[in-house]
């Protein structure tokens, strides 16, 4: 499975690599296309997948959740950005640290879609439920809170693959500029691009306007309770992936 992960991603990655070195004269196009090659890495492929499957579902059942889609992104350029600032501040040292937790805190990203595709699926709506449980549900349903919790822990995803690209590409590419600060904020931006060009599909369609929309909450329910299942299935290959 992991091998299929590294071939998906070197084949969509591939050109906006190329577009990386090309843009390097501009550094934030550069940052950004960078951004897109850490989107189809694959420690953040599932990751990307699953949000695309979370907020669609949303847009289709209610309107474009451009706020919860915002709050997602602003989540992944607080990660980026800390820990940008960290190694800036601390240097190498630092940042060999951070290679000793990365692998730990990129395996909570299979569960964590696991759990979310259960809340969409009405698992934990029984009266089983406790309090620890509902609490997550609030989030994920509701808001902005969850949305901006979302895009951290998504974005702690890291794996050989993304560190290079971040710690030893980006980084050192950001010294070389005196507003090479802001790059690791747009490098987030563009780990977000394929979420970003779905929610535009959906809007640009029109899917909020759809008979199938307006055909009721059945409809709804089979597409929340498919991307429920879609969200499962995603983590338990993120599971297979980064566990076994």
């Amino acid at each position: 499975m992991n091998d299929l992960f590294w071939q998906v991603s070197n084949t969509f990655s591939e050109p906006f690599f190329e577009l990386f070195h090309q843009a390097q004269s501009f550094p934030i196009i550069a940052a950004f296309f960078l951004g897109i090659v850490g989107a189809l890495a694959p420690c953040q492929f599932t990751g990307n997948l699953g949000a695309i499957a979370i907020y669609g579902n949303r847009s289709i059942q209610n309107k474009i959740a451009w706020t919860e889609v915002y709050f997602f992104i602003v989540g992944k350029i607080f990660v980026f950005s800390l820990l940008g600032f960290v190694v800036w501040q601390f240097g190498n040292e630092i940042e060999q640290s951070l290679i000793t937790y990365f692998p730990w805190l990129r395996r909570i990203v299979g569960p964590i879609l696991i759990v979310i595709g259960l809340f969409l699926l009405g698992i934990f709506k029984s009266r089983l439920g406790v309090q620890f449980i509902r609490l997550p549900e609030r989030w994920f349903k509701r808001g902005k809170l969850g949305a901006f919790l979302m895009g951290v822990s998504f974005s702690l995803g890291f794996c050989p693959t993304m560190f290079v690209l971040f710690f030893v590409t980006l980084l050192p590419y950001s010294f070389t500029v005196s507003y090479g600060f802001i790059l690791p904020a747009i490098f987030s931006v563009g780990t977000s691009l394929p979420l970003l060009i779905a929610l535009f599909l959906l809007w640009f369609f029109d899917i909020e306007n759809r008979n199938l929309k307006k055909n009721g909450r059945k409809i709804g329910n089979y597409v929340q309770k498919a991307a429920g299942i879609f969200i499962i299935f995603l983590g338990i290959i993120d599971i297979a992936t980064y566990w076994v």
